[in-house]
């Protein structure tokens, strides 16, 4: 179990962690999220006390990360790819921290294997592919088997097969009864693995939630329904007490109804439906809705100078509105 209690953090005039205090639980794999700045990766150095805080605390099963014994037999954690000697084979890299930390050196072929990297057991690192690295790196933190496990974008440089491979991979440590902490920008990735979430911005909590209740809390849910007598089901749907909301596409969009009851109640006036479908929206969706005013600095799509809508802000001295990075900086 990971204990944050009014975790802060400022560098200099600059709050990166703003009184952070949440729990990460054993037996589900939480997501950690946020838009870029928010803290994230900040907030995991503070756990592992590669960074001290300015005031608050974390725990981890009741003491601090500095005060474990054998860190690596409680606490396995990924938190940048590459962070080893290049000149090192794999295989002596992880026998390293192996015998380090009073870890048998048969540990480290199993976690070889585990990640797929035997084949390549004796090669220098240097040559590595950013996946590669990813492997050696989720290698050693498996390596003293922890009960507790962190990952930083643990699917940057996978192909295909590997992010399904590491998504199973944490499913099953949880499953084990492990508490799995991972941040990650892949928000289709994060709906398929997490159960629980922790969503942070500009350094404050904004959310620490179930998966399920997140999207339900932070996104609109409705019923499509489409018939070729689109205007008679408007009227059946208007005298059962029910709002329905036309779309652009010719359907119709209606809130705070399940899709069973309207398609009885379509039936029991003999309307043809071409479509009933409920619509929920994704993890992407309602996150970009909860952490809207938390962003720092947005973008523009592209479009020329005088496609920009009419009212936004002119552009600074020099600059040109609607290309490039947006130099308004959130609340200034």
């Amino acid at each position: 179990m990971i204990e944050l209690e009014g975790l802060t953090k400022r560098y200099g005039e600059k709050l990166a962690v703003d009184h952070l205090t949440f729990t990460v639980r054993p037996g589900i794999v939480t997501g950690f999220l946020g838009p870029n700045g928010a803290g994230k990766s900040t907030t995991m150095r503070m756990m592992l006390d590669l960074d001290n805080p300015t005031s608050g605390s974390v725990r981890i099963d009741g003491r601090h990360y500095r005060s474990l014994r054998d860190p690596l037999k409680v606490v396995g954690a990924l938190l940048e790819a590459k962070a080893w000697h290049g000149g090192r084979s794999a295989h002596n890299h992880l026998l390293c921290l192996a015998q380090s930390n009073g870890i048998p050196r048969t540990r480290v072929r199993e976690v070889l294997d585990t990640v797929g990297l035997t084949s390549v057991a004796k090669k220098r690192t240097k040559g590595f592919s950013l996946g590669m690295g990813q492997r050696l790196g989720i290698a050693a933190a498996l390596l003293g088997d922890p009960e507790i496990l962190m990952f930083d974008e643990p699917v940057n440089g996978l192909d295909p097969e590997g992010i399904h491979w590491i998504r199973n991979l944490m499913k099953n440590l949880a499953a084990q009864g492990r508490t799995v902490f991972v941040s990650s920008h892949l928000m289709s990735e994060m709906a398929l693995t997490a159960e629980h979430l922790v969503v942070i911005g500009q350094g404050r909590l904004l959310a620490d939630t179930s998966m399920a209740a997140f999207i339900a809390e932070n996104s609109r849910s409705y019923v499509r329904m489409r018939s070729p007598d689109h205007e008679r089901l408007r009227d059946v749907l208007s005298g059962a007490g029910i709002t329905a909301r036309p779309a652009s596409d010719g359907s119709l969009e209606v809130d705070d109804e399940d899709a069973p009851h309207l398609g009885e109640l379509a039936a029991r006036h003999r309307i043809t439906l071409h479509e009933l479908s409920p619509q929920r929206a994704s993890l992407e969706e309602a996150f970009m809705q909860l952490t809207a005013e938390s962003v720092e600095y947005h973008a523009h799509d592209g479009r020329p100078p005088e496609e920009v809508p009419p009212g936004a802000p002119a552009a600074p001295p020099g600059g040109r509105p609607g290309w490039g990075a947006d130099w308004r900086k959130k609340g200034a």
